[in-house]
This record gives structure tokens, sequence and C-alpha cells, in this order.
């Protein structure tokens, strides 16, 4: 079995007696910088805006795949109509069409190698951003570093494209138990997001702590995950003119926020678990009697 080697720091022990906010607050901004959590957080964030594109065919190449083309044009297709310039819409609406129509299988290869590739960079710097979080140096073999991140990278992609296919299916279904269906899968897309960030924070880094499933941090990134999609979701839809050169370029920005946001959260929530582990001596604490 790989071993990794702890080189623990001091920090945070004069505040162990104590678990207010103002001791994790001030344990977690000197973590932040210590860490160089920003820089992580931009460079997975920049990894995640390459894969976005491979990603997207992907997941229009497989509704094509399974039968399921129809959606591009009944379901998803549509609802970018009126936000976009007619004919930046037509070439969206026949590009797609394209995608779920045509060369599926030949599309969906190259297009899972480009997303593999780029995934597993951004799960490199993942597993290096927790090493650090964690004061743990890796030790493990290159070659076990590169296949696990590779296995995440996979992980991470099923989970984004199937959260992908189950929304896109569930919006086309109507009937009597169309609302339930509705509901029933945004709360199956959280659960792979839920998934994907304990695989993460389970296997990624060299080293880790006890898990607890129901930790502070976990519930702060599935939050904020949420809460940043549907503001994004908002952003989009009803304040950016994307008809416009100026509104095209605020889309873009706002994409690269919400990434970096979100990547950022992430490594965030972690922080905030293992400080919290810190300063209560490694002593295990959920969300409940924490808050």
């Amino acid at each position: 079995m790989a071993q990794a080697a702890y080189r623990r720091s001091g920090r945070g022990s004069a505040r162990r007696r104590g678990l207010g906010i103002g001791d994790v607050a001030g344990d977690m901004r000197d973590a932040f910088v210590e860490h160089n959590l920003l820089t992580y957080a931009a460079a997975v964030a920049f990894q995640m805006i390459v894969a976005l594109l491979p990603l997207i065919v992907l997941g229009l190449a497989l509704l094509g795949a399974f039968g399921l083309g129809h959606l591009w044009a009944d379901t998803l297709a549509p609802v970018l109509r009126g936000h976009v310039t007619p004919p930046v819409y037509r070439a969206i609406e026949s590009t797609g069409q394209r995608i779920v129509s045509t060369g599926v299988g030949a599309t969906i290869a190259v297009a899972t190698l480009l997303s593999l590739w780029y995934l597993t960079a951004a799960v490199r710097t993942i597993m290096e951003a927790l090493n650090k979080i964690h004061d743990v140096v890796d030790e493990r073999p290159s070659w076990t570093r590169a296949l696990l991140a590779l296995g995440l990278g996979a992980a991470v992609g099923v989970a984004t494209v199937g959260g992908f296919l189950i929304v896109a299916w569930g919006s086309s279904v109507s009937g009597p138990g169309a609302v339930v269906l509705d509901v029933g899968r945004w709360i199956a897309a959280v659960v792979l997001l839920c998934l994907v960030v304990a695989l993460l924070v389970r296997t990624a880094p060299a080293e880790h702590p006890a898990p607890r499933w129901a930790s502070a941090g976990s519930f702060l990134v599935v939050v904020t995950w949420i809460v940043a999609t549907l503001l994004f979701k908002v952003w989009l839809t009803s304040v950016v003119d994307l008809k416009s050169p100026t509104g095209i370029l605020a889309g873009m920005l706002a994409l690269a926020i919400y990434l970096f946001v979100t990547s950022a959260v992430f490594l965030v929530g972690v922080q905030l678990d293992e400080t919290l582990r810190k300063l209560t001596g490694g002593r295990a604490r959920t969300i409940v009697p924490w808050f």
C-alpha cells in the first residue's frame, strides 16, 4: 500500500480550546493563503472550461445513441430561442441536430477522449490541492496517481453527462406524473453531485481523516453549487442580453466566474472540514451540532 508522509503544521493549535465562528474564520483565512486555494481553484476552473465543449458534444451524442435525439429539437434547443439572434440560433440548432443524428460512434469516441484528458488534468490539480489542505506529502507512485486521476476524471464525466441526460429526459415527460418526475430528476442530479464530492474527498488525497458524510464542508459545497447554478441560470436567461456582443462577453465572463466559484467552494468545503477537525482535536462533527 502506498504511504504518505504527514507534515502537520502548528496552525490552529492555539485555537483548539474554542470553536467559535471567529476561530474557524481565522483559521480558514490563514489556510486559504497558506495553501493557495484561489490558484488551485482557477486552475481547476480553466480545465473545466476547456472540458465543457467535449462534454456537451458527448451528452448530445449519447442522446442520439440512446434514441433520444428528438429531445434536442423538441426540448433543449427551443430554450435558446429568443435569447440569441436568429442566425446564431440556427447555427446552434443545426450543429446539435447533426451531432445527435450523424456519426454518433466516432463523435462519442473523440468527445470521450477529449473529456477524459481535460477532466483528468482537473482532477490532478484537485489531488494536489487536497494534499496541501490535509498537510500531506504525496509519496504514491506516479503511475498510481495517474491511474487514480484518470478513474476520478471518468467518474466526474459520467456524473456530469449522466446528470445532463437525466435532466434532459425528465424535461420531455408529460402527463399526471410529470411534476413528480420533474422534481425527481433534479434530486437525482443532486445525488450524483453528492457522490462525486464524496468520491473526490475520500480518494483524491494521499491520506485523509475518517469519513463524515454529513460534514459542514459537504453541506457547504452542495448548497453553494445549487445556489450558484440557479443564479447563473437567472443571469443568462433574465439579465444578460446574448443578442449583443457585450452580452455575449458578459455571458462568457459569467460562465468563467461560475466555474471558478464552484471550484473554489469545493476546496473551501474540504478546508472547512479539515479546519474543524484540527480545532476539535480530530473529533467527528456533523453540521447539526456545529451550527
